[in-house]
Protein backbone atom coordinates (compact mmCIF):
# COMPACT_ATOMS: atom_id res chain seq x y z
CA UNK A 1 0.00 0.00 0.00
CA UNK A 2 1.41 3.35 -0.98
CA UNK A 3 0.62 6.82 0.24
CA UNK A 4 0.64 9.50 -2.46
CA UNK A 5 2.29 12.61 -1.09
CA UNK A 6 2.25 15.51 -3.58
CA UNK A 7 1.39 16.34 -7.17
CA UNK A 8 5.06 15.96 -8.17
CA UNK A 9 8.03 15.08 -6.01
CA UNK A 10 9.64 18.37 -7.04
CA UNK A 11 6.82 20.28 -5.31
CA UNK A 12 8.02 18.97 -1.94
CA UNK A 13 10.48 21.63 -0.57
CA UNK A 14 12.89 19.22 1.19
CA UNK A 15 13.27 17.37 -2.12
CA UNK A 16 14.48 20.51 -3.90
CA UNK A 17 16.96 21.18 -1.07
CA UNK A 18 18.12 17.55 -1.21
CA UNK A 19 18.61 17.81 -4.98
CA UNK A 20 20.72 20.96 -4.57
CA UNK A 21 22.88 19.05 -2.08
CA UNK A 22 23.20 16.24 -4.64
CA UNK A 23 24.41 18.74 -7.26
CA UNK A 24 26.92 20.19 -4.78
CA UNK A 25 28.23 16.71 -3.82
CA UNK A 26 28.74 15.72 -7.44
CA UNK A 27 30.44 19.02 -8.30
CA UNK A 28 32.83 18.49 -5.39
CA UNK A 29 33.59 15.00 -6.73
CA UNK A 30 34.43 16.41 -10.17
CA UNK A 31 36.58 19.22 -8.75
CA UNK A 32 38.41 16.99 -6.27
CA UNK A 33 39.38 14.58 -9.04
CA UNK A 34 39.91 17.11 -11.83
CA UNK A 35 41.68 20.09 -10.26
CA UNK A 36 44.77 18.42 -8.68
CA UNK A 37 45.99 16.91 -12.00
CA UNK A 38 45.43 20.27 -13.71
CA UNK A 39 47.49 22.06 -11.06
CA UNK A 40 50.25 19.48 -11.33
CA UNK A 41 50.19 19.77 -15.13
CA UNK A 42 50.47 23.55 -15.00
CA UNK A 43 53.46 23.26 -12.64
CA UNK A 44 55.15 20.39 -14.50
CA UNK A 45 57.06 22.80 -16.73
CA UNK A 46 58.77 24.31 -13.67
CA UNK A 47 59.63 21.24 -11.65
CA UNK A 48 60.48 17.62 -12.26
CA UNK A 49 58.61 16.68 -9.05
CA UNK A 50 55.46 18.33 -10.36
CA UNK A 51 55.77 16.33 -13.58
CA UNK A 52 56.00 13.09 -11.58
CA UNK A 53 53.08 14.20 -9.41
CA UNK A 54 51.05 14.81 -12.57
CA UNK A 55 51.85 11.34 -13.90
CA UNK A 56 50.94 9.68 -10.60
CA UNK A 57 47.68 11.65 -10.36
CA UNK A 58 46.70 10.71 -13.90
CA UNK A 59 47.31 7.04 -13.11
CA UNK A 60 45.21 7.30 -9.92
CA UNK A 61 42.43 9.52 -11.31
CA UNK A 62 42.03 8.36 -14.91
CA UNK A 63 39.72 5.41 -14.13
CA UNK A 64 37.36 7.50 -11.96
CA UNK A 65 37.21 10.95 -13.53
CA UNK A 66 35.12 10.04 -16.62
CA UNK A 67 32.55 8.21 -14.46
CA UNK A 68 32.30 11.14 -12.05
CA UNK A 69 31.88 13.61 -14.92
CA UNK A 70 29.10 11.47 -16.43
CA UNK A 71 27.30 11.27 -13.08
CA UNK A 72 27.54 15.04 -12.69
CA UNK A 73 25.77 15.61 -15.99
CA UNK A 74 23.28 12.75 -15.45
CA UNK A 75 22.05 14.41 -12.28
CA UNK A 76 19.57 16.19 -14.53
CA UNK A 77 17.77 12.88 -15.01
CA UNK A 78 17.08 12.84 -11.26
CA UNK A 79 15.49 16.30 -11.52
CA UNK A 80 13.44 15.28 -14.56
CA UNK A 81 12.09 12.21 -12.76
CA UNK A 82 11.27 14.28 -9.66
CA UNK A 83 9.38 16.82 -11.79
CA UNK A 84 7.38 14.14 -13.64
CA UNK A 85 6.51 11.62 -10.91
CA UNK A 86 5.07 11.98 -7.43
CA UNK A 87 6.54 10.60 -4.24
CA UNK A 88 4.87 7.45 -3.02
CA UNK A 89 5.67 5.82 0.28
CA UNK A 90 6.33 2.07 0.15
CA UNK A 91 7.56 -0.60 2.54
CA UNK A 92 11.07 -1.74 1.68
CA UNK A 93 13.89 -4.08 2.61
CA UNK A 94 17.61 -3.41 2.42
CA UNK A 95 19.06 -6.87 1.73
CA UNK A 96 22.43 -7.66 3.27
CA UNK A 97 25.15 -7.59 0.67
CA UNK A 98 28.72 -8.76 0.54
CA UNK A 99 31.39 -6.05 0.63
CA UNK A 100 31.99 -4.52 -2.78
CA UNK A 101 28.61 -5.47 -4.22
CA UNK A 102 26.10 -2.78 -5.20
CA UNK A 103 23.65 -1.39 -2.67
CA UNK A 104 20.16 -2.73 -3.33
CA UNK A 105 16.64 -1.94 -2.19
CA UNK A 106 13.67 -4.32 -2.48
CA UNK A 107 10.26 -2.65 -2.81
CA UNK A 108 7.10 -4.82 -2.95
CA UNK A 109 4.87 -2.86 -5.35
CA UNK A 110 2.26 -5.61 -5.57
CA UNK A 111 1.70 -8.92 -3.89
CA UNK A 112 3.16 -10.69 -6.92
CA UNK A 113 5.86 -8.12 -7.84
CA UNK A 114 8.80 -7.01 -5.73
CA UNK A 115 11.28 -4.80 -7.56
CA UNK A 116 14.95 -5.04 -6.66
CA UNK A 117 16.73 -1.74 -7.36
CA UNK A 118 20.42 -0.88 -7.45
CA UNK A 119 21.50 2.48 -6.06
CA UNK A 120 23.63 4.36 -8.61
CA UNK A 121 26.11 5.84 -9.38
CA UNK A 122 27.90 4.84 -6.18
CA UNK A 123 26.63 2.64 -3.35
CA UNK A 124 24.79 4.82 -0.85
CA UNK A 125 23.42 3.36 2.38
CA UNK A 126 19.96 4.89 1.89
CA UNK A 127 18.70 2.93 4.88
CA UNK A 128 20.84 4.92 7.29
CA UNK A 129 20.88 8.32 5.58
CA UNK A 130 19.02 10.46 8.12
CA UNK A 131 16.18 7.96 8.08
CA UNK A 132 13.79 7.50 10.99
CA UNK A 133 11.88 4.81 9.05
CA UNK A 134 14.38 2.30 7.61
CA UNK A 135 11.52 -0.06 6.66
CA UNK A 136 9.77 2.61 4.52
CA UNK A 137 11.00 4.51 1.49
CA UNK A 138 9.75 7.21 -0.85
CA UNK A 139 9.82 6.25 -4.52
CA UNK A 140 9.23 8.43 -7.60
CA UNK A 141 9.36 6.68 -10.96
CA UNK A 142 8.19 3.59 -12.78
CA UNK A 143 8.60 0.27 -10.93
CA UNK A 144 9.58 -1.47 -14.19
CA UNK A 145 12.40 0.91 -15.11
CA UNK A 146 13.56 2.56 -11.88
CA UNK A 147 13.40 6.13 -10.70
CA UNK A 148 14.45 8.02 -7.60
CA UNK A 149 14.24 6.93 -3.96
CA UNK A 150 14.68 8.86 -0.77
CA UNK A 151 14.42 8.12 2.91
CA UNK A 152 11.01 9.16 4.20
CA UNK A 153 10.99 12.94 3.99
CA UNK A 154 12.38 13.33 0.47
CA UNK A 155 15.55 15.06 1.65
CA UNK A 156 18.09 12.66 0.05
CA UNK A 157 17.05 11.77 -3.53
CA UNK A 158 19.09 8.96 -5.09
CA UNK A 159 18.70 7.41 -8.56
CA UNK A 160 17.88 3.70 -8.71
CA UNK A 161 17.77 1.25 -11.62
CA UNK A 162 16.54 -2.35 -11.74
CA UNK A 163 19.15 -4.66 -10.23
CA UNK A 164 18.84 -7.08 -13.13
CA UNK A 165 18.72 -5.35 -16.53
CA UNK A 166 15.85 -6.52 -18.68
CA UNK A 167 13.75 -5.44 -21.62
CA UNK A 168 10.11 -4.62 -21.09
CA UNK A 169 7.44 -4.52 -23.72
CA UNK A 170 7.25 -1.19 -25.46
CA UNK A 171 4.06 0.71 -24.87
CA UNK A 172 1.51 0.24 -22.17
CA UNK A 173 0.56 2.42 -19.28
CA UNK A 174 3.32 4.78 -18.22
CA UNK A 175 5.78 3.79 -20.97
CA UNK A 176 5.62 7.16 -22.78
CA UNK A 177 6.24 9.11 -19.58
CA UNK A 178 9.13 6.82 -18.60
CA UNK A 179 10.63 7.29 -22.07
CA UNK A 180 10.21 11.07 -21.96
CA UNK A 181 12.03 11.41 -18.63
CA UNK A 182 14.83 9.04 -19.62
CA UNK A 183 14.04 5.94 -17.57
CA UNK A 184 13.68 3.74 -20.66
CA UNK A 185 14.84 3.72 -24.28
CA UNK A 186 12.54 3.26 -27.27
CA UNK A 187 13.66 -0.39 -27.45
CA UNK A 188 12.16 -1.10 -24.00
CA UNK A 189 15.53 -1.39 -22.28
CA UNK A 190 15.86 0.65 -19.10
CA UNK A 191 18.66 3.21 -18.82
CA UNK A 192 21.47 2.37 -16.41
CA UNK A 193 22.77 5.85 -15.53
Amino acid sequence: MSVTLTKAAWDHPPTVVGYKKLVTRRLIWVLSLGVPPLVALSCSGFSRRAAWAFILMIIAVAPYLPWVIVTYFRRRRVATVLKAYRWQEWPCRHPRRPPGSPATIAIPFREDFTAMFRVIPFPVPVAIMEDDHPDRIWFAGDPRFGGVVSPVGGHYPVRVVPHTPRREECGGEGFDLARRVGLVRASGKGTRT
